[in-house]
């Protein structure tokens, strides 16, 4: 946090990065506009690929972020055990029996090829034995995604039941601008399980007290950002430890090491 703190002195940070909302930072994106950006490669894709096809030599690719002081490889946080996101069946749902057969399908093979492929004939066909997309839909979702999820709404434009073990075999070999970036990703992933759900819940006098030292994280992060000097900003890191704990830090990290001492187990570490 140091090093941003002088590269913002330096006027290496623009203002604008701590206001912009999403849309504000799809525009940028598309536009070519920031130097360089922490940011997830998925989350940019429709606007990267907009960007290429303006000028292809104008593009983001992937790098080595700032290494720590013993400048080890960088890692990613793989796929975890406790899953991604939380698909729940609403208690007023009618048929719930019905529910559960669906988000069932969903999660099959059969499931994940529809969500993943589309409908045949319309989106991918089998062509030379394999099942794959149509060149007019893959050469769409490789030039303007926007258009391609509203046009076919497959490769993941419902992404939240998407199951890429399932999915690999139809998968097509990544063009670019796509290609670097998923390249740079190989052999950095790491399993961090036992770290998952560590959190309490947010109605418990551990859940309450995380909740303020979260909302107190995000309050101070700009405040250190963008401090005038190296010692305004070990005068506001020192009030923002001395913050967490009157909000109860140490309750919060006995309660997660708990968990963390019973993840540790369940996976036999």
């Amino acid at each position: 946090m140091k090093v941003l703190r002088q590269a913002n002195q330096d006027g290496l940070l623009a203002k604008d990065i701590f206001i912009d909302k999403r849309a504000q930072m799809e525009e940028k994106i598309a536009q070519g506009r920031y130097f360089a950006m922490l940011y997830q490669r998925t989350d940019f894709a429709a606007q990267l690929g907009t960007l290429y096809q303006q000028d292809p030599n104008k593009i983001y690719i992937a790098v080595d972020g700032p290494a720590n002081a013993n400048l080890d490889a960088p890692t990613l946080n793989g796929p975890s055990i406790s899953g991604w996101t939380l698909t729940l069946i609403s208690k007023d749902v009618k048929d719930k029996a019905r529910a559960i057969r669906f988000l069932d399908y969903l999660n099959s093979e059969e499931g994940n090829k529809d969500l993943y492929l589309g409908e045949k004939g319309v989106s991918y066909d089998t062509i030379d034995g394999k099942d794959q997309f149509l060149p007019e839909a893959f050469d769409l979702m490789n030039t303007d995604r926007s258009a391609f999820d509203k046009q076919y709404g497959s490769s993941f434009t419902f992404w939240m039941l998407m199951n890429t073990n399932i999915t690999e075999q139809w998968t097509p070999k990544s063009v670019e601008p796509y290609k670097q970036l998923e390249d740079w990703t190989r052999g950095k992933a790491k399993s961090f399980s036992e770290f998952d759900e560590l959190d309490p819940l947010a109605n418990s006098d551990e859940g309450i007290a995380l909740g303020k030292i979260k909302d107190l994280r995000g309050k101070t992060l700009p405040k250190l950002l963008m401090a005038p000097s190296e010692a305004e900003f070990d005068k506001i890191w020192a009030d923002y430890l001395k913050k967490q704990d009157e909000y109860g830090l140490a309750k919060v990290q006995a309660f997660q090491q708990t968990k963390y001492e019973e993840n540790k187990k369940k996976l036999g570490m």
